[in-house]
C-alpha cells in the first residue's frame, strides 16, 4: 500500500503556483505526472481540476468532481464507463474516514476559479458525497462533491480555540483532522474496522466503516492526547453513546449503560492495541459526575 501524506505540504501553502506537472510532482503536492487523481483504494490525498472532464463543475468553494477512467485525453470526452477502483475507491474511502485533499486548478479548467498559465494549489477540500451517474456523454461515471473547510459546519469534531476568528478557527481544524488520521486508521486497522463494543463490522461500496472515538476528549479543557491509547475502534451509533455518556467501560474493561447502570458487553480487546487506563478512569468520572447533576 502507497505511503499517503494528507494535508498540507510544508512550503506549500494555498496560492503556491507551478508552471507545469513536473514541478507539481516535484513538490508532492500532486505527485503524479498525468493522473487527475494521487490515491489508491485507502485513499485519495490530492486531485487536478483542470477542464479535464466534460462533466466537472466548478463553484469555488464547492467542486462536483468527475472521477478517472473512460476518457480520451485528446478530446475531452466519455468513451466508456468508470469504475469504482483506483483513484476514485480512494475519494470514495477520503469520503468515509474525513481525509482531507488538496485541490490544485489548472489552467483550462472553469474560467472563473482557474489560474490563467500553469498550475495553482488552492487549499484542503473535503468529499462530503459521491455517487454513480450518467454524465453528458452517456457513460457512467462516478461524481465527487468537494467543499473547503471554510465552508463546512464540523459540531462536536472541532476543538475549542481561544480566537473567535474563523481563518484560524478553521486552520486549527484542519491541523487536528490531519494529526489525527494516522492515529484513527491505525486503530480502526488493527480492529479490523470491528465495533469493540458491538462486534459489527459496516462493509460499503468503499470498503469498510468505523470511527475512532477519543476516550479523553482533545481540546479544552480536557486536552486528551491524540494517541493509540486513547482511541476506540466503535461504530457510529457507539461512538455517539459513550461520547455522550450513555455508555462507559468500568475498571474490568465491561461496558455499562449509564441510564439503567446494567452490564452491556466486555470490551473486545487486543494485544496489539493496548489501551491507557488512566485515560478510561477520566472518561468514566466525568460521565459519573454528569449522572450525579442530572440525579
Amino acid at each position: 500500500m502507497a505511503e499517503r501524506t494528507y494535508g498540507e505540504i510544508p512550503g506549500y501553502p494555498p496560492g503556491s503556483t507551478f508552471a507545469n506537472r513536473t514541478e507539481l510532482a516535484a513538490a508532492k503536492v500532486h505527485r503524479p505526472l498525468q493522473g487527475g487523481i494521487c490515491g489508491g483504494q485507502d485513499g485519495a490525498e490530492s486531485i487536478v481540476v483542470s477542464g479535464g472532464y466534460v462533466d466537472d463543475e466548478d463553484y469555488g468553494n464547492e467542486i462536483v468532481y468527475t472521477g478517472q477512467g473512460g476518457n480520451d485525453p485528446r478530446t475531452k470526452r466519455q468513451i466508456a464507463h468508470q469504475e469504482l477502483t483506483r483513484g476514485n475507491l480512494g475519494l470514495a474511502r477520503s469520503q468515509l474516514e474525513g481525509y482531507p485533499v488538496r485541490v490544485i486548478r489548472g489552467a483550462g479548467g472553469d474560467e472563473m476559479h482557474s489560474p490563467e498559465v500553469g498550475l495553482r494549489y488552492d487549499g484542503l477540500f473535503r468529499v462530503v458525497d459521491y455517487w454513480k451517474d450518467v454524465g453528458t456523454d452517456g457513460y457512467t461515471i462516478w461524481r465527487f462533491r468537494l467543499v473547503t473547510y471554510e465552508s463546512l459546519d464540523l459540531p462536536g469534531i472541532l476543538a475549542p480555540l481561544e480566537t473567535s476568528t474563523r481563518t484560524t478557527r478553521v486552520e486549527a481544524t484542519i491541523k487536528r483532522l490531519v494529526r489525527s488520521a494516522t492515529v484513527a486508521a491505525e486503530a480502526k486497522r488493527l480492529h479490523d474496522y470491528t465495533c469493540q463494543i458491538c462486534g459489527i463490522k459496516l462493509v460499503t461500496p468503499a470498503g469498510p466503516y468505523a470511527e475512532a472515538a477519543h476516550i479523553k476528549p482533545l481540546g479544552k479543557p480536557h486536552n486528551g492526547p491524540d494517541v493509540l491509547s486513547n482511541v476506540l475502534c466503535l461504530c457510529p451509533n457507539h461512538h455517539i453513546l459513550f461520547d455522550n455518556g450513555a455508555l462507559r467501560i468500568d475498571p474490568s474493561g465491561r461496558v455499562i449503560d449509564t441510564m439503567s447502570n446494567t452490564f452491556v458487553v466486555d470490551l473486545q480487546q487486543t494485544d496489539k492495541h493496548p489501551l491507557n487506563w488512566s485515560l478510561i478512569e477520566y472518561h468514566r468520572n466525568i460521565r459519573l459526575a454528569d449522572e450525579q447533576v442530572e440525579d
